[in-house]
């Protein structure tokens, strides 16, 4: 076969033919989706009947509402359609993309470009991107994301690769038999949508469930208002087509959900400007979540670039320096591997003149592996293995161990040379002798104590979990200020679910372990009801990324590592998950503080309606009523509360944190506006000074639950509460007639004044005694 690769003509063809590799699961809707998701809702078909009743009965001031939620759904599909070209454009620059062969040469396209029958080169770390047989050369490859498990496979010419797959050693070139839609992740992307739908954040999925309840409440209630008002109390049609209406208009929680979805999508935005790109909305609020975060140490503690200190012979081995560096060279000149430790000890060697390409008889080439920890080259009578000493050198290393304890101490990384006279190739029993040593380390990241600083401020452990010996990475560990460094374990010491379960707990850093040991091991820790994030940047990383609540990869890692990641920090800068975790809870703070503004409303109407229908009473409020007191009680403060910063840490149980919080105003605006109802019927006041007093009461109630849950206050939410009083009144006096707001008398304004101070005592009355009942 000739392995030119096919001609430009014959991808043009192929194109034609629609034998391209798009990815059909693709997460971005199209923007005539956006507009339509965002008008054609549930609720807006109920506002559209709302308004055309209220058209029919010719109440025209109570259509107040239609023109905000005509603003409400314009500002959602403005900012989602920006969100999402911005987001595109930088998903389009960071693009995966694979090696082709075209016309005789190699270029990089765009993985989604290739297409049938191309050929690739496939390196270590390279994600396989649609089905495909090698051709040339040899490869382990992990198939751990299609099928669970972790084993490695090694793959030679005219094996056939699955699409989903990811390159662990090794280099071939492969032909593609499948793309696009008929690709193996393909068709188990498509089974996989037919089940789950959708944004799985803990916060949107409550406010799902919360948008659910109202819907299954608002018709039946709605009915039965009407009936009750118009047939069994006689009122006018008008009056119980508004007074019904101004019931589902104050159940409908209609800006929160859009409130959400805008937060979270320009905090997308604001992070892709800074570097870090987001494949799902969810992970801002999984990170803002987190209370443990796993770390990788090369790439994350340290820098991803790796160099050689020194090299040295074994003072046990019987072999002289020239000799070893002659060994040493022999050995990277036939070995194949290109991860960063491979580069490095390369570049080491030209630097000194050392590399030549002379070794010859090689029976068979391992490549390295995170799962052996050693790669391996092959002759008749002997083989030579580089790797960790204590994993090639087996019982021997005890002996040798003093002669390297030092340099893990002070966190270098040792790797070294053996020599065996095994010759069951596949199955090395590692019983070899050491000739000498490579010593490497990579610089700690510039930013890394400031950054772990703030995780240890902000209550979030760190976990360390490496490849690496455990001395060694606890050592780079205490330099870059992580807490507990001290506390380190061999993960080969671990070999039951118990014996990991109580580790997690005892030891922040982790040697030694295998990728199928991260995996349990980030397992394990959310066993222990941990929200628990992992980072990394190489395929070793893969299985514990997906595994976790978050996965955080960088951009110079692996293309594996940076497909299966939620979060992605292009410039491969550690410290972005500052801005990531301060980004996250400032959005889920300030989204549920907006979320019990909105439900104190929502609360107090659907109590107040299944009062009116019990005790035969009509509505007492307005719809035109209710949205001034929307208005500047919940729209506006909602919103500029959400521009605060706020890096609290975010507490567990969305939805029931926001109703015990909106409960308590809820219940105190229920018994002040029953006050006034009892108080009217009593003192025989009119309908719309009822209304009036109601709404009165309402403010002054919504501006005590504003002042509480922006607590501790400062001037700029001093200034939100006072400009919204302010706007309150104005609008009260200047536009009273289309908030159908009336002049009372004296005796309503005293029973005013007396309610508003009973209210503020029975406020704090319900807060405590509900604080202490869900206590």
């Amino acid at each position: 076969m000739s392995l030119k690769g096919l001609t430009s003509f014959e991808v043009e063809e192929r194109i034609r033919q629609g034998k391209i590799n798009k990815n059909i699961d693709e997460t971005d809707r199209p923007v005539w989706e956006i507009v339509k998701r965002n008008t054609f809702t549930f609720f807006n078909l109920i506002f559209a009947v709302i308004a055309i009743l209220i058209s029919l009965v010719q109440a025209w001031n109570q259509l107040i509402f239609l023109p905000i939620i005509v603003i409400n759904t314009i500002v959602g599909i403005y900012q989602e359609i920006k969100a999402k070209r911005y987001l595109d454009q930088m998903t389009l620059l960071h693009a995966p993309q694979s090696t082709v062969i075209r016309n005789g040469q190699q270029e990089k396209i765009a993985s989604d470009d290739l297409v049938e029958e191309d050929i690739i080169i496939l390196k270590t770390g390279n994600q396989i991107v649609a089905d495909a047989r090698i051709v040339e050369g040899s490869i382990f490859v992990n198939e751990s994301l299609l099928t669970g498990e972790a084993d490695e496979i090694e793959k030679n010419v005219d094996n056939k690769l699955l699409s989903g797959s990811f390159v662990v050693s090794g280099e071939a070139k492969v032909i593609l038999e499948k793309v696009g839609k008929d690709s193996y992740i393909s068709k188990l992307t498509e089974q996989a949508k037919l089940v789950d739908h959708g944004e799985d954040s803990e916060m949107l999925r409550a406010l799902n469930k919360l948008l659910k309840w109202v819907s299954f409440i608002i018709l039946p209630i709605a009915v039965i208002l009407f009936t009750q008002n118009y047939f069994v109390n006689h009122n006018t049609l008008q009056t119980s087509v508004v007074a019904m209406v101004a019931a589902v208009i104050g159940m409908i929680p209609e800006g929160l959900y859009l409130l959400t979805t805008i937060a979270l999508t320009l905090s997308s935005v604001k992070l892709a400007r800074n570097q870090v790109l987001l494949h799902n909305m969810k992970s801002i609020e999984s990170l803002a979540r987190v209370d443990v975060l796993c770390v990788d140490k090369t790439g994350t503690i340290t820098e991803p670039r790796m160099s050689v200190e020194q090299v040295f012979v074994s003072p046990s081995s019987n072999i002289s320096e020239a000799k070893f560096m002659s060994l040493l060279s022999d050995y990277i000149s036939a070995n194949t591997d290109d991860n960063d430790t491979m580069k490095a000890i390369r570049e080491f060697m030209l630097a000194k003149g050392d590399l030549q390409n002379k070794m010859t008889g090689v029976k068979k080439i391992i490549p390295f592996s995170s799962k052996v920890k050693y790669s391996a080259v092959c002759f008749e009578n002997e083989s030579y293995l580089l790797g960790a000493p204590e994993i090639v050198l087996g019982k021997t290393y005890e002996k040798v161990s003093s002669e390297i304890n030092h340099l893990l101490e002070e966190g270098f990384r040792v790797l070294v040379l053996a020599g065996t006279k095994e010759k069951i190739y596949d199955q090395l029993n590692l019983g070899a002798y050491a000739l000498g040593y490579v010593v490497l380390a990579n610089p700690i990241r510039e930013n890394a104590k400031s950054t772990f600083n703030y995780f240890a401020e902000q209550g979030v452990n760190i976990k360390v979990i490496s490849g690496d010996n455990p001395q060694t990475v606890s050592a780079v560990a205490k330099r870059a200020g992580i807490t507990g460094a001290e506390r380190f374990i061999d993960a080969n010491l671990l070999k039951t679910k118990e014996d990991l379960d109580q580790a997690v707990e005892s030891y922040t850093v982790f040697g030694r372990v295998t990728p199928d040991q991260k995996r349990r091991l980030v397992q394990a820790l959310k066993r222990k009801d941990h929200t628990v994030a992992m980072t990394g940047d190489g395929v070793n990383d893969i299985l514990a990324m997906k595994s976790a609540d978050c996965s955080i990869a960088m951009a110079s890692g692996s293309d594996a590592a940076t497909q299966v990641a939620q979060v992605v920090l292009l410039d491969s800068d550690f410290g972005h998950m500052t801005q990531v975790v301060t980004e996250g809870r400032r959005v889920v703070n300030n989204v549920q503080r907006s979320a019990i503004l909105f439900l104190v409303k929502n609360l107090f109407s659907i109590i107040l309606a299944i009062i009116s229908a019990i005790f035969v009473f009509t509505y007492p409020l307005q719809a035109s009523q209710l949205s001034l007191i929307s208005l500047f009680t919940i729209g506006i403060p909602g919103f500029l509360l959400s521009l605060e910063e706020n890096d609290k840490r975010i507490e567990k149980d969305f939805i029931k944190n926001v109703i015990l919080k909106a409960l308590p105003a809820s219940l105190t605006e229920i018994t002040a506006v029953l006050g006034v109802v009892i108080a009217g019927a009593a003192f025989k006041l009119t309908a719309s000074e009822i209304s009036t007093s109601a709404v009165i009461l309402l403010a002054v109630v919504g501006f005590m639950i504003l002042t509480k849950i922006s607590a501790p206050l400062n001037r700029f939410k001093m200034g939100i509460i006072i400009f919204n009083i302010v706007g309150i009144i104005i609008s009260g006096f200047m536009f009273n007639s289309l908030f159908s707001i009336s002049k009372i008398s004296l005796d309503s304004f005293v029973l005013v004044a007396l309610l508003s101070l009973f209210s503020e005592s029975l406020f704090r009355n319900f807060d405590s005694l509900l604080k202490k009942f869900f206590k």
